[in-house]
């Protein structure tokens, strides 16, 4: 071997730390944008990150198993596994992948001059869009292409309001998933034999905060 276990683990831990710097720098560079000082830009970053974690309980649904095969979570650093079906699904929110990017939508509506009927526009739109591009996923939850809504988000907010597109990008795109993916599709939980569905996802990053991140940038 012209590696040691040794040299292999040290090259992983290496890409990661990589991976994560590029990370960082990308969502840094979008909340930026959003007009965030760097300071602020990181507490929301890590604020999020550690949210991610974190699910706060909304009701209990019964529900019953699905007809087609069910898909496997696989469980990561910041994702736990999911408890085994029982008759009933957790509807939950997601701190770090609902709250926080929903109370960074209500402070950029207040704090960005944007007209409420070009935002009311582009939410709606985006929310038309992921209602139909969703999908239920048996054991799991709610899927959907993450790259639909934010280039939904994005297109809209160039084409609506140019000049505070990123803003109107990121309002639109994280609103949109929570109303059209997420409130819209609660009925279609009742049938997917899903232990969790928590809206805003249930590890490092998901759904709605990487929807509003990824229109950022392409605004």
């Amino acid at each position: 071997m012209p590696f040691s276990p040794l040299h292999l683990v040290l090259l992983i831990i290496l890409l990661a730390v990589l991976i994560a710097i590029v990370q960082v720098g990308v969502l840094s560079i979008a909340l930026e944008r959003l007009g965030l000082s760097p300071e602020a830009g990181m507490t929301v970053l890590f604020a999020s990150l550690f949210g991610s974690m974190i699910n706060l309980p909304l009701f209990r649904m019964k529900t019953s198993a699905p007809d087609l095969p069910v898909t496997q979570r696989w469980p990561g650093l910041l994702r736990p596994p999911l408890p085994p079906f029982s008759a009933e699904t957790l509807v939950a929110v997601n701190v770090g992948g609902c709250l926080i990017p929903f109370s960074l939508c209500l402070y950029l509506l207040t704090h960005i001059d944007l007209d409420l009927a070009t935002v009311v526009v582009a939410v709606s739109g985006v929310s038309a869009v992921c209602y139909f591009a969703s999908r239920p996923v048996p054991g799991i939850g709610i899927g959907m292409p993450i790259f639909v809504a934010p280039i939904t988000a994005a297109l809209l907010g160039v084409l609506l309001d140019g000049g505070n597109s990123a803003p109107l990008a990121y309002i639109g795109g994280t609103l949109g998933v929570i109303i059209g993916a997420d409130i819209l599709r609660l009925g279609a939980i009742r049938t997917m034999g899903a232990p969790l569905a928590s809206i805003g996802g249930a590890g490092t990053f998901d759904g709605i905060f990487i929807t509003g991140i990824v229109a950022v940038l392409l605004a």
